[in-house]
């Protein structure tokens, strides 16, 4: 009776999740990314000064600026996860191990792959030499974050089932708290970059655990006022999440400003592994899913999920582990500039290639 309770009230509030549809922060991220990159640009500028100042605001190797804005940022995306969806596992077992498969042991190592591909070897020649570590390391930490609260949204735009979806997001947060910090020191260490583990278990601390413990202390307060209060706060909170990772980039760009005016090919070349990581590995959960026999609903969410990143905490570990000014922290904007529209296409793809996969 416990167990049937508790699983209503996880497909219950899932839905409910899944079904606010994207705001206007949301759909447009990549107009408003754009925009950040040229107020940081303009601003890191104009007033050297400031952002100067702020990036020496520090603490045992942590900018308070900085940190203060990522909890804003991370923490309501993790508020939506409920941890109970854990024991619901057990119904999609093949869709849940393919998601695991591409998200653990294939998307972390492809990307690496891709990363010594591109940027050590074939765009070598167009990038900064002593910046190229630092993009492969970005790329990396990219690829180790999971999927995101924003793949509830995808989930719904492709009509995947939404019981699957959160099942699938509080299993890879489990794993991400204990996986994040040694899958990520490993693939460093496998591509020749020293791994700095001291900052890298701080960021874990700092940018997981407690972020984590502190949204689901959140999530339980707010639950015990009743759902209609826990929507109300989703509703308030949300664009302050957005709003923190745009101020963030506002930040991010004003010190990588000069950087990017000498060389804005930068970017598109940064975009290209990130661009096939992303298309591989939908389409990889997505075939899988089709030939262990998982319904459509499900092979939907797992594309999305394979394809998705966790990029608010993927730029929060690239700044705290190698500067605002770092190829790395340049790196993981990229994979935020083009989340939003490279998912969108996924959504319509696997949409659209319905009948294809049902003919199995």
């Amino acid at each position: 009776m416990l167990f049937r309770s508790m699983s209503a009230q996880c497909e219950m509030a899932m839905k409910q999740a899944a079904g606010a549809p994207m705001s206007g922060f949301e759909r447009y991220l990549t107009i408003w990314v754009f925009l950040c990159i040229v107020t940081g640009i303009v601003f890191g500028q104009v007033l050297p000064g400031l952002f100067h100042a702020i990036g020496h605001m520090e603490v045992a190797q942590v900018n308070l600026p900085v940190g203060l804005l990522i909890w804003v940022m991370i923490i309501p995306m993790l508020v939506k996860v409920d941890f109970g969806a854990l024991g619901e596992m057990k119904q999609h077992v093949k869709g849940i191990g393919v998601t695991l498969f591409v998200n653990w042991l294939v998307k972390p190592f492809s990307m690496a792959f891709l990363g010594w591909l591109f940027i050590r070897h074939i765009f070598a020649p167009y990038l900064p030499v002593e910046q190229l570590d630092s993009y492969i390391a970005g790329l990396i930490l990219l690829a180790a974050a999971p999927c995101t609260a924003m793949v509830f949204v995808w989930s719904r735009l492709s009509n995947g089932d939404p019981l699957f979806t959160l099942s699938q997001v509080a299993v890879n947060d489990t794993i991400m708290v204990f996986a994040f910090a040694p899958l990520v020191a490993f693939l460093l260490g496998i591509s020749s970059i020293t791994v700095p583990w001291a900052t890298l278990l701080i960021s874990v601390v700092l940018y997981i655990v407690i972020p984590v413990a502190l949204a689901q202390l959140w999530r339980k307060s707010l639950l015990a006022r009743g759902q209609a209060a826990f929507d109300a706060a989703m509703a308030k909170i949300g664009p302050w999440s957005i709003g923190a990772l745009l101020a963030t980039l506002v930040l991010l760009f004003a010190f990588q400003g000069e950087a990017i005016l000498r060389q804005p090919l930068v970017i598109a070349l940064l975009a290209v592994p990130i661009l096939i990581q992303v298309f591989f590995n939908s389409a990889l959960a997505y075939w899988l899913n089709r030939v262990v026999g998982e319904k459509h609903n499900i092979a939907c969410p797992s594309a999305l999920i394979g394809a998705s990143n966790f990029f608010e905490l993927a730029v929060a570990a690239a700044i705290g582990l190698f500067g605002f000014e770092s190829g790395a922290a340049l790196a993981t904007v990229v994979g935020v500039l083009i989340e939003v529209p490279v998912m969108l296409l996924v959504v319509r793809v696997v949409n659209a290639s319905k009948g294809w996969y049902e003919a199995a």
